[in-house]
């Protein structure tokens, strides 16, 4: 038999000349999987033939990387309708996955969507649109191109739909299950067998109530998937196929009537589905609320007239009106007016913000007072708001470990489940003597109050419900995998300037020697207008507020963390710690030394200045400390973290910043480019750590630890920066970030065990293990509505993180939000 052949064609970027076609050529070739490759060096793509029962694009695209360049792929979120448990999730992946040019696929079963990875040179959506309604579910489009209010139409609808099924069958089924019940009237005389009647009467309800659930279960078999669907329609299939058997005398008898039970059944089964659907639609408010919190339209100011556009039409520079009672539209600066702006849907932050000319503005904000305008810095996609709730989505959509869990067992539950119910058939059948009625309705039980839905929910819904909660109170959650760490964290480090202090020095002291203070901040100032460093914009600060002028500096050049040169008016000008003066030969009087060390037993930062090669003074620097830093910190030890804190500081300046907040550990005298091995070091020695940073200058350590918690503003996010953005520059939020992720996970595994035990406990009563001693039998019907509790017991539980309000935030936050 010839093996299998796929062609695949790659987008490849990195290649500057032919020799790179050949490289990637040659690594492609050099794979036993790969049949052929064959690189463009114009068009930058590759046409690869390969084996895919021995390799995939994935490990393609990996070669591709090691031969240092890339394959350029495209990410796209898909809407999908009619997923009911973790198996459709795991029928529509595996299908998708079956596609040339998906790289990854995760489907997340709560928000009803699909996350795609794909190469659009060889798959497009029109492919992807085929294989989901392949599979038997609904596709309902690109998301983002849906529109919110069409895709809660479509919600709607399908709610809709299932309540007039199950309403129809519980209509019939429940007069008829009293008719079989209680038996007819003695005065009643049929025509016909009540059988019969009953055929005619439950047939066109059975086919409409059912037909949901056998259209997905031969969606199923079709790609020789196993799922729930297939299980049902066993069920009801048994069921209504039994009694019409019975009805007319083949192979069995009368008594198998299960008409009613049929149609009682499936409207369960469809009544469960419709409370799990309403209670899934609440898992995502979140992203709800941060959409409709983008205004449609904007008053902007052209030509000296005030015009209302479409927010689309807004273009930066634009100064835009925003008058009391009106959300600001998009990102800007305040160019006018003055008001109390609300800030709480952005940051969390309950107290409104007072906005003057100057001050940046946050779209989707709301402005409480006075007349504000606001000139339009950031737009469209590129605003804050537009921003987080792309990150919500993102992080919505992810998977954290412990999801393995639920998709291993997810995996070997249906047929395991179908062994126990044939199993329990024939024991009751064979070995145990009984009727053939008793065993088909074991059968029949077994196979309804088996389902894995609660297990397919138990981690989607509480990872939903959680980062959309962490968004409300201003803590951005980036993926699930953080949670989950977050959890076990033993350690965490802050960074101390901008992060524990405010980051905003100021100069405190300033001891000369040889020259006048104001020549002295005058000179230093020249040189460190030219830097950004905190430190130096201190200094700068200082001249200008005493109206010092400065002086040409030339020959600029920092020290890595150390200090600055340059040249001042002919004069040599270094400036930085003591070790960096030494090492250029300035020496320190004994007086110096005993000014440096009185500011650093203050906690202050000594700022040495030397000119032509003598010292010419000291300049003592403060950064003061953030409001909650000391309570986050003694917060964080209760919780049973070790706390340090890592600084480029000497070792004195950062024990005293130290003492007063209450951290004992300090590692001081820390390059910036050093912190992440400083972490990395924490980590080989078992610790598991979290970093606290201002998510720009600490990227290296945020991204080095095992949890980056990056600072951001309400402005400006740093949201490449860490696992977890603050979005409020508050260390409270912090703690906050760490409490969530601990009661997103309890309340994971709280799902995961509620919905095991489900099964572990009902299925063995379906299969009649209470039946010889106590006589207690599952029907099949309560059956499908203990299947239905489940599922929404975890929906439930999940849903109740809504209200969570992290032990730190509480008397911040109003109770909800």
């Amino acid at each position: 038999m010839p093996e299998e052949r796929k062609r695949a064609d790659l987008k490849i970027s990195g290649m500057h000349c032919a020799s790179c076609a050949l490289n990637v050529e040659k690594a492609l070739r050099d794979r036993d999987d790969v049949y052929d490759a064959r690189v463009n060096f114009a068009e930058e793509t590759a046409t690869v033939e390969y084996n895919p029962e021995k390799t995939n694009l994935t490990e393609i695209e990996r070669t591709v990387g090691e031969a240092g360049y890339g394959v350029i792929t495209s990410r796209i979120t898909l809407k999908i309708g009619g997923m009911v448990c973790a198996s459709c999730v795991q029928v529509i992946e595996a299908s998708l996955r079956d596609l040339d040019g998906v790289l990854d696929v995760r489907v997340n079963l709560a928000t009803e969507n699909a996350h795609i990875t794909y190469t659009p040179a060889t798959v497009s959506v029109a492919d992807m649109k085929a294989a989901i309604e392949d599979a038997g579910y609904q596709y309902l489009g690109i998301e983002g191109e849906v529109a919110e209010d069409a895709e809660e139409r479509a919600r709607e609808k399908d709610l809709h739909d299932k309540l007039l099924r199950f309403s129809i069958g519980f209509a019939v089924s429940i007069p008829l299950f009293f008719v079989m019940l209680l038996g007819l009237p003695a005065l009643v005389d049929l025509p016909v067998s009540i059988n019969l009647i009953m055929l005619v009467i439950t047939a066109p309800v059975f086919v409409y109530v059912s037909y949901p659930i056998f259209h997905a279960a031969l969606g199923a078999l079709s790609h020789r998937t196993l799922n729930m669907d297939v299980m049902y329609s066993m069920g009801i299939g048994v069921a209504y196929g039994a009694s019409i058997l019975g009805t007319f005398g083949l192979v069995l008898t009368p008594a198998f009537n299960f008409y009613d039970t049929a149609v009682m059944l499936a409207s369960f089964l469809t009544l469960g589905r419709y409370l799990e659907a309403r209670a899934k639609g609440r898992t995502s408010d979140a992203i709800k609320k941060l959409v409709g919190l983008q205004p449609k339209t904007a008053t902007v100011i052209r030509d000296g007239r005030e015009e209302e556009v479409a927010i689309d039409d807004v273009e930066v520079g634009d100064v835009l009106l925003v008058r009391p009672g009106e959300k600001v539209p998009v990102d800007g600066a305040v160019v006018g007016g003055e008001s109390a702006v609300d800030e709480s849907m952005i940051t969390g932050e309950s107290i409104p913000v007072y906005k003057q000319p100057g001050d940046e503005a946050v779209g989707g904000t709301l402005n409480t007072s006075g007349v504000l305008r606001v000139q339009a810095t950031r737009i469209g996609r590129y605003t804050a708001l537009s921003q987080i709730i792309r990150l919500v989505k993102d992080a919505q959509g992810s998977k954290p470990p412990v999801q393995r869990i639920a998709d291993t067992a997810v995996s070997y539950f249906i047929p395991v489940v179908l062994t126990i119910a044939i199993a329990a058939f024939a024991a009751w059948y064979v070995a145990l003597d009984a009727t053939l009625l008793f065993s088909l309705t074991v059968l029949i039980s077994i196979l309804v109050v088996a389902c894995p839905c609660a297990l397919g929910l138990a981690t989607p819904t509480a990872v939903t419900v959680g980062i959309g909660r962490g968004a409300e109170i201003g803590v951005l959650i980036r993926n699930g995998e953080a949670l989950e760490v977050s959890e076990h964290l033993t350690t965490i480090v802050f960074d101390k300037t901008g992060t524990l202090t405010r980051g905003k020095p100021d100069v405190t002291d300033v001891v000369a020697a040889g020259m006048d203070e104001e020549r002295l901040i005058g000179l230093a100032a020249s040189v460190e207008r030219n830097s950004q460093h905190p430190l130096a914009e201190a200094i700068v600060r200082k001249a200008d507020a005493i109206g010092i002028p400065l002086g040409e500096a030339t020959n600029f050049a920092t020290f890595g963390g150390r200090g600055v040169s340059a040249a001042v008016d002919g004069t040599l000008v270094l400036i930085g710690n003591p070790a960096f003066l030494e090492e250029r030969n300035v020496s320190l009087a004994p007086s110096s030394a005993d000014a440096i060390g009185r500011l650093q037993d203050e906690g202050k930062t000594a700022v040495l200045v030397a000119g032509d090669g003598k010292l010419a003074g000291i300049i003592g620097i403060a950064d003061t400390l953030k409001p909650t830093s000391e309570a986050a910190v003694a917060d964080l030890k209760r919780m049973g973290l070790s706390v340090m804190m890592i600084t480029g500081d000497n070792a004195r300046t950062a024990n005293a910043i130290a003492r007063q907040i209450g951290i004992d550990t300090v590692l001081a005298d820390v390059l910036p480019e050093d912190k992440a091995r400083e972490v990395q070091r924490l980590q080989e020695k078992g610790e598991s750590v979290a970093f606290v940073g201002d998510g720009i200058n600490d990227a290296p350590a945020l991204a080095r630890a095992d949890v980056g918690i990056a600072i951001g503003s309400g402005t400006d996010v740093a949201i490449e920066s860490g696992d977890i953005v603050l979005i409020k520059d508050d260390l409270t939020d912090a703690v906050a970030a760490v409490q969530l992720s601990r009661k997103v996970m309890g309340r994971i595994k709280q799902n995961i065990f509620w919905a095991f035990a489900y099964n572990a406990l009902l299925i063995p009563v379906a299969a009649g293990v209470l039946y010889p001693l106590f006589g207690i039998m599952f029907q099949p019907e309560l059956a499908a509505l203990a299947m239905a509790l489940s599922s929404v017991t975890v929906v439930s539980l999940s849903l109740l993180l809504k209200a969570y309000i992290p032990p730190a935030k509480r008397g911040v936050l109003p109770r909800g939000g």
